[in-house]
């Protein structure tokens, strides 16, 4: 059981912050290839999903940086991305709708959409 003082565990105390300049530095030294990235998370003593997660911020510009031109394209294919399902979603939410109401009996001898009674123009009524 974690040490648990004021409410707070003692893990998360330890948890630590890293500057912007920080995080910019040890990125550029992965991509320089100086150092391996198995070098660099233990001469910062940082794990290699942090150390990637970092590669991935800095190449969308989050350290004050300008995004690459691949990051730019996938933030905008995400975007997109996201865009289409919504649509397709309201699509699919709207014809649902359509053939709801178009397979509903009229009441009241009120005309269906085709201008025709709704009786003639589902083959009922009264035959001749």
């Amino acid at each position: 059981m974690p040490y648990n003082r004021g409410g707070k565990d003692f893990a998360m105390r330890n948890q630590r912050r890293f500057s912007i300049e920080f995080k910019s530095q040890v990125v550029h030294d992965l991509l320089s290839g100086e150092s391996s990235p198995a070098q660099l998370c233990r001469r910062y003593n940082i794990s290699s999903s942090l150390l990637y997660h970092w590669k991935k911020q800095y190449s969308r510009g989050k350290f004050n940086n300008e995004p690459t031109e691949e990051a730019a394209l996938k933030d905008r294919v995400e975007k997109l991305e996201r865009l289409v399902g919504k649509l397709t979603l309201e699509n699919e939410f709207l014809k649902k709708g359509l053939q709801s109401s178009l397979s509903q009996p009229r009441r009241n001898g009120k005309s269906s959409p085709s201008g025709v009674p709704s009786s003639a123009a589902s083959g009922g009524g009264v035959s001749s």
